[in-house]
């Protein structure tokens, strides 16, 4: 079951500051349609058990055939949290845009940016930066999208490559350096500084899969934990 009413959304329409819509950009196989999967269903529209297999966003019979988005799909989803300020749960509405990752089909991926706040780059913590990454980015930096980064499928590191915590570091500092040479050699100056890094709360880390994520906000290490 959903966790909001029909009036809860209609009520937040005209709090306007308490509405954001996000493009989920990135690389095909990166993980993109399944941490969408683990959003709808935190917002109680899947069951935790379909989550990662559903692939909500992808309504097409052919996508669900192959196993890749096509075309750009929406959903409106409502979460309330407690920013700690003393105000109690504030509500949020998000809607979240899955665009495609395949590079045939790039424009699908410019309509969603055109229509959008924000734009979340999601890399696979393993492959890294790839070719689509350069370009579903280079195209969020040109409609003046800003980007926020998601490395993704962090339980690979774990429970099928093992490794240790330095070289996970290593390779989770490597992507988000990668993404903030993509957006130097790409950003437009009036947008201002756009570079993501996990002190400012625009770089999260976790498993779309499995449904789980963090991120920093309030200083990240300097050293390998």
């Amino acid at each position: 079951m959903p966790n909001f009413t029909v009036d809860q959304i209609r009520d937040i329409m005209d709090k306007t500051d308490q509405i954001r819509s996000m493009s989920v950009i990135a690389h095909v196989d990166h993980g993109k349609s399944t941490l969408t999967d683990s959003l709808i269903c935190k917002a109680g529209i899947i069951s935790a058990k379909t989550a990662g297999d559903a692939r909500f966003t992808d309504t097409r019979q052919d996508e669900q055939e192959r196993g890749v988005t096509i075309k750009s799909t929406g959903v409106s989803l409502y979460f309330e949290h407690d920013q700690d300020d003393g105000q109690g749960r504030q509500s949020h509405l998000i809607n979240l845009i899955d665009s495609p990752g395949h590079v045939d089909f790039s424009s699908e991926v410019t309509a969603a940016l055109r229509i959008t706040d924000g734009a979340m780059v999601v890399v696979d913590s393993i492959a890294g930066c790839a070719v689509q990454t350069e370009t579903v980015l280079r195209q969020a930096l040109a409609e003046r999208v800003r980007p926020v980064l998601f490395v993704n499928k962090v339980d690979r590191c774990i429970l099928e490559l093992h490794m240790e915590p330095e070289d996970m570091y290593r390779r989770f500092r490597k992507s988000i350096e990668d993404v903030n040479v993509i957006i130097a050699t790409y950003n437009d100056q009036l947008m201002g500084d756009v570079q993501v890094a996990p002190e400012k709360g625009t770089v999260a880390f976790g498993s779309g899969l499995h449904g789980w994520g963090g991120g920093g906000g309030g200083g990240a290490p300097s050293t390998p934990p």
